[in-house]
């Protein structure tokens, strides 16, 4: 009997060892957690901004200083760049030896893509590109009048930068693309030379609202967070809005994009922005569940059965002067097409200059909330009747 009681008090004070093991344990970790947070929370930035939609990129705020992780600017999971932006005079923090410091605001910088213009003429700073890459595909006119008044040089190609040029310039940042194909140690000259090149990767993202949501990167560059709260959220609540209204119709037509090369039918890809576009216009698009970013290749003949009877054709052809006469002029068979027979045919080069640059990836990129409704008023014009095409137009 003395026994059994012995056993259950062993039992007994074993329990209550064990929770207050365990509690002691869980409040250390709460604490740590919380204590983290504090130091999170300790910021001299007054107006931050919050990323709901890309995944590619992260910002915190803290005491005079900003970080920014690029998540995969290579494609690679395993790879993350850090960046430190900086205010002006103040000192570096402590730590994060391998991250690059940018000081902020920017006073010049050189950007090496479309995308990257558009991403500061959104926020009105495009005065600061001091050097672009290919500056002839540039649609903007504020930044082709800029080139023609000398303050904007050619820097050459993203994969063939001129480094004597931006040793020279020195400016306060150089934002490459992310590409499969390059390396960070490509720009090991201008690391020796003290100028930090950030990655912009916003073209691996899966949605319009994430790719544009890049503009919040700049905008932490820039000291610009009011600003973009502002018309960022303008537009993600426009494009939330139109998705919505799509959602409502009864029938969905259903859609072929793009056109036949040599090689193979490139078509996008499920995961891909541009199906996400065709969802959210309230389209049909095959291919919409492929488990994939980027581009699908296929061959004309696993197209055809499918163009055959789609309703509409979208982002048919390259250049602002197609027309029908020309695409068919391409391959016989497009007449076989239920658009082409409707007419239903729309490219995406309603504004293309003279030099062949297309705003559709320019300031098209940082407007979703325009493709989406040039997209509803294609698909459903019933729903915006007073929308006029901006970005695409349809052939004739």
């Amino acid at each position: 009997m003395n026994l059994q009681r012995s056993s259950k008090n062993l039992i007994f004070f074993f329990l209550i060892h064990l929770s207050l093991f365990l509690f002691s344990g869980c409040n250390s970790e709460q604490t740590q957690s919380q204590k983290q947070d504090s130091e999170a929370g300790q910021s001299s930035y007054p107006v931050q901004t919050k990323i709901n939609h890309a995944k590619g990129f992260t910002i915190t705020y803290h005491d005079n200083y900003k970080i920014v992780s690029i998540l995969s600017p290579f494609e690679n999971t395993t790879d993350t760049a850090k960046y430190i932006l900086l205010e002006r005079g103040t000192a570096r923090p402590e730590g994060l030896e391998e991250a690059q410091v940018i000081e902020i605001p920017l006073r010049s910088i050189v950007a090496t893509s479309s995308m990257h213009v558009a991403l500061l003429e959104f926020l009105n700073s495009e005065t600061i590109v001091t050097g672009l890459s290919n500056p002839q595909y540039i649609y903007s006119n504020k930044i082709q009048a800029l080139i023609k008044a000398g303050k904007v040089v050619n820097i050459g190609q993203d994969q063939g930068l001129n480094e004597e040029k931006l040793v020279e310039m020195h400016p306060d940042v150089v934002m490459a693309m992310g590409g499969p194909g390059a390396k960070t140690d490509q720009y090991q000259i201008l690391a020796q030379a003290g100028i930090p090149v950030l990655i912009n990767s916003e073209w691996t993202e899966k949605t319009p609202l994430a790719r544009a949501e890049w503009v919040k990167l700049v905008a932490a560059l820039i000291n610009k967070e009011k600003e973009v709260n502002e018309r960022f959220g303008n537009i993600e609540a426009k494009y939330v809005r139109l998705s919505e209204l799509a959602k409502e119709v009864k029938s969905k037509p259903s859609i072929i994009s793009g056109l036949n090369t040599k090689d193979a039918w490139f078509l996008p890809n499920g995961d891909s922005y541009m199906s996400q576009f065709f969802r959210d216009a309230g389209g049909d698009y095959h291919w919409s569940k492929t488990k994939a970013t980027g581009s699908l290749p296929l061959n004309f003949e696993a197209v055809y059965p499918i163009a055959l009877e789609a309703d509409a054709w979208l982002n048919v052809g390259f250049d602002k002067s197609d027309t029908k006469a020309n695409i068919l002029a391409q391959d016989s068979r497009y007449s076989d097409f239920k658009a082409y027979k409707s007419g239903r045919m729309f490219s995406y080069n309603g504004r293309v200059n003279d030099q062949g640059a297309n705003d559709f990836f320019e300031s098209g990129t940082v407007n979703p909330d325009i493709v989406l409704s040039d997209l509803i008023k294609i698909l459903h014009p019933e729903l915006l009747p007073e929308h006029h095409l901006v970005y695409y137009k349809q052939l004739k």
